[in-house]
């Protein structure tokens, strides 16, 4: 499916907003756009009025309480979840409720999803994990999903385990693998959900090392994350949200050692503390 078969963007997705110029640019190079989001789970308004958008290139940390809403607004992004109403534009093309399901197969393959509980097939080695998307939807052959993998694998660490199954990783390996797995699909960004959150202590430093460097090669990211330390090091912006609202964002230096919004500096004050 060529590009052309998706909605192209309104009139509207063409005036940008005072904070969209200011994310974006004057040449408007934004990769991830949200205007007006909207998400309700029955009658409780999980996101309101949210307008968020990611740079090219860019890597954005998403930080703030459990519960807040961060997790909902990169499953909306890629259409996991349905907005309740806003627009959602991904390099160009807008995303509508309407979308057929190819259609929105189209675009999420544009999008590598990492989740915090990891969603490998537990039937399949590593190697079969990583291959098969790539196979299905890329149409690669298996030498070239094979070839592309075990790079990967290299890439994170874990060139000895192609033939392992996923019940004989430690948790930092399998989310390891599930980063390899995303990036097999060659994205054009990348979306992380609290990758870290459900591992060990331990394990967190391998994990965060990879997504540092995807980072440092200057890939389009969006990264939730509690880890306080990793945001304010590797993330180009911090954006901090707060009962379903983009409380505060700017340079992570100045999200964390001067913030604006009070809310911003007792929700640091309390989590910087307890570290």
């Amino acid at each position: 499916m060529a590009n052309s078969d998706l909605p192209t963007p309104g009139a509207a997705a063409s005036t940008a907003s005072a904070q969209q110029a200011s994310l974006g640019g004057a040449d408007g190079a934004l990769m991830i756009e949200a205007r007006g989001l909207n998400k309700y789970f029955g009658e409780r308004h999980v996101l309101k009025d949210v307008d968020f958008a990611v740079k090219r290139g860019e890597c954005v940390a998403v930080i703030g309480p459990s519960g807040s809403g961060k997790s909902t607004l990169i499953r909306c992004i890629n259409y996991l979840e349905t907005p309740t109403s806003g627009i959602i534009t991904i390099d160009g093309q807008q995303l509508t409720s309407d979308l057929s399901h190819a259609q929105l197969s189209f675009v999420r393959r544009e999008l590598g999803m990492v989740f915090y509980n990891f969603n490998l097939f537990p039937h399949m080695c590593v190697l079969d994990n990583i291959t098969l998307a790539p196979m299905r939807v890329r149409k690669q052959t298996r030498e070239q999903a094979q070839e592309q993998a075990r790079t990967l694998l290299a890439k994170v660490g874990l060139a000895d385990k192609a033939d392992a199954y996923p019940g004989q990783l430690s948790g930092g390996q399998k989310q390891r693998v599930a980063i390899a797995r995303a990036l097999a699909m060659n994205p054009k960004a990348m979306l992380f959900d609290e990758p870290t959150s459900a591992l060990d202590p331990e394990l967190v430093g391998e994990v965060l090392r990879v997504i540092r460097e995807l980072a440092e090669e200057g890939r389009t990211m969006v990264v939730v994350t509690h880890e306080m330390g990793f945001a304010r090091s590797v993330a180009d912006r911090v954006v901090f949200f707060d009962g379903g609202r983009i409380i505060e964002q700017g340079d992570p230096e100045q999200v964390f050692t001067q913030p604006e919004n009070e809310r911003t500096r007792a929700f640091l004050d309390r989590v910087l503390h307890a570290i």
